[in-house]
Order: structure tokens, then sequence, then C-alpha cells
């Protein structure tokens, strides 16, 4: 019987720690591995890279492609890179939605954007992306580099269906969900999936190592449309009703919408259109999100996909990394609460 979200740990919250302390010297070396590759003889390029990369960030990918080779005994080295890899197209990514949200704070400091200007956060962001696919050419797998290019090519297809759904309060659930499984699940997948190919395992555990990471990302990002309303700044990194603001139609917009009145309905269509963007306004769109249900629906989406991610792993044996993979799961749930 595969574990349950709800019963990881009853003596304590669920952490990321257990993770953390698995990976920690494979770790080491990945973090090594982006220092090293992050340099340039360019000195704006190493400069704003590591403002992102050294700004707090738990390096959730990198660490979950490290976790998924422990979970396989994987004895090599290979997964080191690859993480780095992952990593910066994770960073290559941030720093491109800075842009195009116009974002002031990442994890709580200033973003890139807002100290060196638009112009020289895209080009370093494009500069990572090349950066990592340096990194995959080097390990020689065309299978690694199939799975992460993809990656790449569909995170940018699900910002761009994302930009272009934004503002469009009628946007349905199913179009939401395509774009977090493109703009965040797909990176999740293919760094869990990669651990697979490097340790050399059956195509049935490649394809449950993705369930997992898609699941999980999936999972992480209705909880960051969640608590992009409940949630505070210190805690978030980011400023209160952000994506409120920016005209994001994330699910708990879409199912106030959806179950509102006439009225309810004619206000989310003025706040996404961004003539509703006050302090009072969001204090309006929390009530209503409240009294329709929408955080709490949007929630239990969030730990059914979680379920669906512990569930993934269910074939592979009992052990710290099956343990840790696990705990990252309710970790991600838990963030809302």
């Amino acid at each position: 019987m595969s574990a349950t979200l709800h019963r990881i740990d009853a003596g304590r919250p669920p952490s990321l720690d257990p993770m953390m302390a698995l990976v920690a010297p494979d770790m080491n070396a990945v973090n090594a591995v982006i220092l090293d590759r992050m340099q340039s003889d360019v000195p704006l390029i190493p400069e704003l890279a590591g403002h992102l990369i050294a700004g707090g960030g738990k390096r959730m990918r990198p660490m979950l492609t490290l976790a998924c080779a422990r979970l396989l005994d994987y004895p090599g080295t290979r997964h080191h890179r690859l993480a780095a890899a992952v990593e910066f197209i994770h960073t290559a990514t941030l720093l491109h939605d800075d842009v195009v949200d116009g974002s002031d704070l990442r994890r709580g400091k200033r973003t890139a954007n807002i100290i060196w200007g638009n112009p020289a956060s895209v080009l370093v962001g494009d500069f990572l992306f090349s950066r990592s696919f340096e990194l995959m050419v080097e390990d020689g797998s065309l299978k690694v580099l199939r799975i992460l290019s993809n990656a790449s090519a569909v995170i940018a297809e699900g910002e761009v269906n994302q930009l272009t759904a934004q503002r469009q309060v009628e946007t349905s659930e199913e179009r939401y969900l395509d774009i977090i499984g493109a703009k965040t699940a797909a990176l999740f997948a293919a760094a869990c999936r990669i651990a697979a190919v490097v340790a050399e395992r059956s195509e049935a555990e490649e394809l449950a190592l993705d369930a997992y990471g898609r699941n999980l990302g999936i999972a992480f990002q209705l909880v960051d449309d969640a608590i992009d309303f409940v949630s505070d700044a210190e805690t978030m990194g980011k400023g209160v009703g952000d994506d409120f603001r920016d005209g994001k139609v994330t699910l708990p917009v879409i199912l106030a919408h959806a179950r509102g009145s006439a009225e309810d309905k004619a206000f989310w269509r003025d706040a996404m259109m961004g003539f509703r963007a006050s302090d009072a306004d969001l204090a309006h769109a929390q009530t209503l999100l409240r009294a329709t249900g929408a955080i709490d629906d949007t929630l239990a989406a969030a730990r059914r996909y979680g379920q669906r991610a512990v569930d993934a792993l269910g074939g592979f044996a009992q052990g710290a990394a099956k343990a840790a993979l696990t705990e990252a799961v309710a970790f991600a749930v838990a963030r809302a609460y």
C-alpha cells in the first residue's frame, strides 16, 4: 500500500530537511558545477546570475534529480552536471518570467530586472539556457538531451499560453491545468526522469518518476496560486496579490468566477482587466474566494495531485530516499497552512 500525504509523520510538520540531508554531499558537487559554469569574462553575467542563484531558493528541482538517483542506487556522478543543467533552466525561466511579469520581488529580494534592467535579465537568462545545453551535450546521452530539451520547449509554450490567457477570466479549468502542466510541472517531471536514464533503469521506472515529478509540480503550482491570495509577502518572498494585480487567471479565480453572482462575475472581469487592483479590491477578492470555497477547492486539488505523486513511487523499495521524496510532496502541499 502506498504512503499517504496525511501520514508522513504526525509528530512534526512536513519538511524538505530529509531530502536536503539525503542529497547534501551530491548537492555540494552540483553547487560547484553551478558556480563554475555561471562564470564569464563578461562581469555582468556572473554578477546578475549569482544574485538569483544565491538568492535563498531551496533548489528543489536539482534536489529531485539527486534524490531520485539515490532512490535508484545510482553510484555514478553524471547526475551532478545534469542537476546543474536543471537549475540553469529553472533560473533562466525565472529571469525571463520576472521581466514578463514586471516583478520587483523574488524570494524576498529585489529582482534582477529591477536592479540591472530588462535587457540584461533576458540576455543572462539566454546565457544560462545555453550553459544548460552545454552540460546536456557533455553528458553524451541523446535520451537525456531529448528529455531536457523537450521540457525547455514545453516550458516556453506554457509561458506563452499563460501570456495569451492573461486577463481572460473565461479561461477554462482545463486550459489552466495545461498551462501549469507545461510551465511548472514539465521541469519537475524531467528532473526526476533523467535520474532513471543515467541509472539505466527500465522505461516503466522512467515513467513512474516522470509521473511523480509531474504531479508534484502541478500540486506545487496549485498551492502557489492559492497562497497568492492567503499568505503574506514574508512567507511568499513576493508581494501578496501579485497574480491578482497582474491579471493572471489562476484556478482560484476560475472557480470563484464560475460560482459567483452576476455582480461577482463583473467584479472578476474588471479585476482581471486591471480596473480593480487596489488593496480594497484585493480584500474583496479574498472575501469572494472564501465565500465560494475557491481556495479550499484549489488546495484540495493540490492534495489530489500530491497523492498521485506519492502513489507513483509505489513500486520503488522503501528507504530513506523514498521517504524523503514522499515527504517533499507533503511539504509542497503544506506550505499553504
